[in-house]
Parts: structure tokens; sequence; C-alpha cells
């Protein structure tokens, strides 16, 4: 193969239309377009949706749900992850700083999946009822 001697694929480029090129072509007289109308004029166009002023379909159907901001600055971290974080006591900082939160978190949530495995001191951290328990029985507090 040489670079003076390639070519596109046979049939992968076809001729565009010429329109409105007289009656032998097929496509003469209104050239495709049919008969008057705004699709026939030249420029007569309008927006994708318009309905021919028509309330547009997005217009007519109702509006639904929301995105509560806070959802995005909440976090959840499983029971058996805090064995990553160095040291006894858990806060929202330590928990930053071992990456089991994002920087953005505003608050965090202590999930029972996993084992507590050594007594945990849990300060400003929501738990669950089950995970509360299990860090309780562990010898732990959360507060």
């Amino acid at each position: 193969m040489e670079l003076n001697t390639l070519k596109p694929a046979p049939g992968s480029k076809k001729n565009r239309r010429r329109v409105g090129r007289g009656i032998g072509s097929g496509l003469g007289k209104t050239a495709g377009r049919g008969h008057k109308g705004q699709k026939s004029r030249a420029g007569g166009y309008h927006k994708v949706g318009f309905e021919g002023g028509q309330m547009p379909l997005q217009r007519r159907l109702p509006k639904r749900g929301f995105v509560a901001v806070t959802i995005v600055k909440a976090s959840q971290v499983r029971l058996g992850d805090l064995a990553r974080v160095e040291g006894d006591t858990i806060d929202l900082a330590s928990l930053k700083k071992a990456g089991l939160v994002p920087d953005a978190a505003a608050r965090a949530k202590i999930i029972l999946t996993g084992k507590a495995d050594k007594a945990y001191k849990v300060e400003g951290v929501v738990a669950t009822k089950g995970a509360k328990a299990a860090i309780e029985a562990a010898g732990g507090s959360v507060t």
C-alpha cells in the first residue's frame, strides 16, 4: 500500500443530490419540498419542538421532582471502613483525612456494614441504630 494510491472504499462516497435542475432529474420544479407552506419557502423553518403555534409537548407535560441542595453534602461511611481511620477518635475531619468522606461533605453517617474490630469514640458523626449498637458492643461510644 502506498499513500498516493489510497482511495475511499467503493460505495462509501455518494454525490450530493442536485435538486431543482429540471424535470428529467426527478427533483425539478418543487425540488422535493412539496407545495406551499412554511417548509417549502427559502429560510422558512422553525426551532426544534415547534408545533405550528400549538403548545409544545415539553410545555404541556407537568414538571416533576426537584434535586435537594443538601443531598450532595451528606455522605455514608461503612462500619468496617472505620479501621482505616488513624486513632480511636472518629469525627468528620478524621473521616475526610482518611479519604472515607469527600471534602465537600457537610455531614456523615455511619451505617452497619462490616464489623467494629476495636473500641471507637465517635463524635459529631451520626450512626444508625445497628451501627451504634455494634460500636457500643465493641466497647466504644457514640456522642
